[in-house]
């Protein structure tokens, strides 16, 4: 029968043994040190010059003095003298003033970094307040999360694989999504905006390193109406001329080389109408001689023409045409 245990090298109590309490103090005092494991100092190689009892200390190479030849050995101040200990591999001991943890592995104790239950790296996942699963690997669950500096800057960031991916911040109510913010689909930084989650436009998109703003919104429909319509400008043409219209109300007309061909008067009809006769209507005359240009009428829907040439001609000279107003 061996004297001692096979794991802790605990000392064995053995047949008609005499005072077998002094064999079993001398395994509780072990136990005392294993037990929770608390290490003043790691690679330790100067003992304490005033060593307080039970401390432990993890010598590392180059023991000095009493700790001479006790690398890798534990070593507690036991009755006013050093006691020695060897671990094993796989035993676990937290820094007294730290609390970092360590495992030694045969032969020195190393941080626990990896692998370990203890481990804080390469994890499936992190729940906080709730419970992570594949997609959400990091899940919080707060009224706020905070990310600080820690004397500089700080940057979040959102990478992505290539350009048909998507890196975004995702705005949802009710996890259904209604904004989202970023590279989606493409390298243009872009706000999209969606009623159902179903559904999106793009609302801004900026192209990068060519400084263009793009948004769906810009020209389309417009409506004087707050939020009624959906873009800033209207623009259109066709066989009276050209338009634009501006949300705010304001429109303009224009066309150039307006013709009433053997006539002295002739009625421009306007390309979008206005809402009321009070457009403002310019004339220039196109051509070498002199010509001169009056406006007889102004309706919501056109402005009537008279035309005179000198000498004496009564005959409406082509015309450059333009009238401001409110289509709304």
């Amino acid at each position: 029968m061996s004297d001692n245990s096979p794991r802790l090298d605990l000392p064995l109590l053995q047949p008609s043994q005499a005072q077998k309490h002094v064999t079993h103090n001398e395994a509780l005092r072990i136990l005392d040190i294993f037990v929770q494991l608390t290490v003043e100092e790691f690679d330790a190689s100067n003992p304490p010059a005033n060593p307080v009892e039970g401390l432990v200390y993890a010598v590392g190479p180059g023991g000095t003095g009493d700790w001479f030849g006790a690398n890798g050995r534990l070593a507690t101040w036991v009755d006013g003298a050093w006691q020695f200990h060897t671990p094993t591999a796989g035993w676990i001991a937290a820094h007294a003033a730290s609390s970092e943890v360590r495992v030694f592995t045969g032969s020195v104790w190393s941080a626990v970094t990896g692998g370990g239950a203890a481990s804080t790296q390469n994890l499936a996942g992190v729940g906080v307040n709730t419970t992570s699963d594949l997609t959400n690997r990091l899940n919080v669950s707060a009224p706020a999360t905070l990310l600080s500096h820690e004397g500089a800057g700080h940057q979040l960031k959102v990478n992505k694989a290539s350009a048909a991916d998507t890196a975004s911040l995702l705005f949802q109510s009710g996890f259904s999504g209604r904004a989202e913010l970023g590279l989606a689909g493409d390298n243009d930084f872009s706000l999209k905006l969606s009623a159902d989650g179903s559904a999106w436009v793009d609302a801004l998109k900026l192209s990068p390193g060519q400084s263009v703003l793009t948004t769906d919104s810009m020209v389309g429909s417009v409506s004087a109406t707050p939020g009624a319509g959906s873009a800033a400008f209207e623009t259109g043409s066709n066989a009276n001329g050209r338009y634009t219209r501006f949300a705010d109300g304001t429109q303009i007309c224009w066309k150039n080389d307006f013709t009433a061909a053997g006539s002295s008067g002739g009625v421009w009809t306007f390309p979008a109408p206005f809402a009321d006769a009070n457009a403002a209507v310019t004339a220039t005359p196109l051509g070498e001689f002199a010509r001169f240009i009056s406006l007889l009428h102004v309706t919501a829907t056109g402005a009537t023409l008279n035309g005179y040439s000198q000498p004496g001609g009564t005959e409406l000279p082509d015309t450059s045409l333009m009238a401001i107003g409110r289509w709304s």
